[in-house]
């Protein structure tokens, strides 16, 4: 089968002929419909993520597909059921080995790549902004990188949670996918001062950056009194400097927000959000965006679109 893997540490990632994986107990072999890109995947080809398995390795977090070889202990779904799972890589293959316990089922009303849009963005947000944040109605939600994948869905699930949500992305395109999503403000971070333009709203109760460098620094400058600052991650590729004197008089909380770390210590966390999720999926109530759709072969090209940050939404790919 094909797979596109890391073959050497430092050296990228490439398309090869593999064996077909066999299944192991706890562990259940999926074909794979549909695979989400993430900003991950390019950090794991850099040997850069926090958690790059060591090479060979296949790339690919989140899958959604068909059980065609289910686990020996007798536990999980059948073959033929249709499934998602956060397997945290070895989705961009014609077939994958992932485990058990972390397999969902899907609804027959949902489709593959919306399903395999839905495990990191969405779960990264979902419990971000309810289960590290507690954000309440009626507070006002700043979103920077709101175009992008976690950022968009960041703005859909602050609205769906009765927030005011501010929106800040690159472009007038950009902007437009966000006020779609349900902002009800936008700032251009082209052409506004990002702190004085949140200022002149009020200010934020929580921040959502997953962008880091000068946008976390205005973002920081505009937050209210006990607000509270989630790091999702630094798409800028600068890791801000956070000066604790101006957050103790502030009483300013800063969250550090790890969605996978979730997997390890607390995975009910994780299960009993996506759980959520796809309910409000089958339900219509999110409407995953996903700007490109391409085949295994092209892989790298959807890899090149989230580097030069030319996507909105997700990227999916499809074996």
């Amino acid at each position: 089968m094909r797979a596109y893997r890391v073959v050497e540490a430092g050296q990228g990632a490439s398309l090869v002929e593999v064996d077909k994986p066999l299944p192991q107990k706890g562990c259940t072999v999926v074909r794979v419909h549909a695979c989400g890109l993430n900003f991950a995947d390019l950090l794991m080809t850099e040997g850069k993520y926090q958690e790059t398995p060591e090479p060979p390795f296949t790339l690919g977090m989140e899958v959604a597909g068909d059980v065609v070889a289910e686990d020996p202990s007798g536990d999980g779904p059948k073959a033929g059921t249709r499934v998602a799972v956060f397997g945290g890589n070895g989705g961009l293959s014609d077939y994958g080995l992932f485990p058990t316990e972390r397999l969902v089922t899907l609804p027959d009303s949902v489709g593959y790549a919306e399903a395999a849009a839905v495990p990191v963005a969405y779960g990264t947000s979902h419990v971000a902004l309810e289960h590290k944040a507690r954000l309440q109605p009626g507070e006002t939600l700043l979103v920077l990188g709101a175009a992008g994948g976690v950022g968009l869905t960041a703005v859909e699930i602050g609205k769906l949670m009765g927030a005011r949500v501010i929106a800040c992305a690159r472009g007038a395109e950009k902007l437009e996918v966000a006020r779609a999503a349900g902002a009800d403000h936008l700032i251009d971070a082209k052409t506004e001062d990002i702190r004085e333009a949140v200022r002149a709203l009020g200010g934020a109760d929580v921040v959502y950056d997953p962008v880091g460098g000068e946008q976390f620094e205005a973002a920081f400058r505009a937050t209210r009194p006990e607000g509270r600052i989630l790091v999702i991650g630094f798409a800028s590729g600068k890791v801000p400097e956070v000066k604790p004197n101006h957050m103790l008089v502030k009483n300013i909380d800063l969250l550090g927000f790890y969605w996978g770390g979730y997997m390890k210590f607390r995975p009910a966390v994780v299960t009993d959000s996506l759980a959520q999720i796809f309910r409000w999926l089958e339900e219509g109530r999110i409407r995953p965006h996903i700007s490109h759709r391409l085949p295994l072969d092209r892989a790298g090209e959807g890899l090149e679109l989230l580097r030069q940050r030319k996507s909105t939404g997700k990227v999916i790919i499809e074996p």
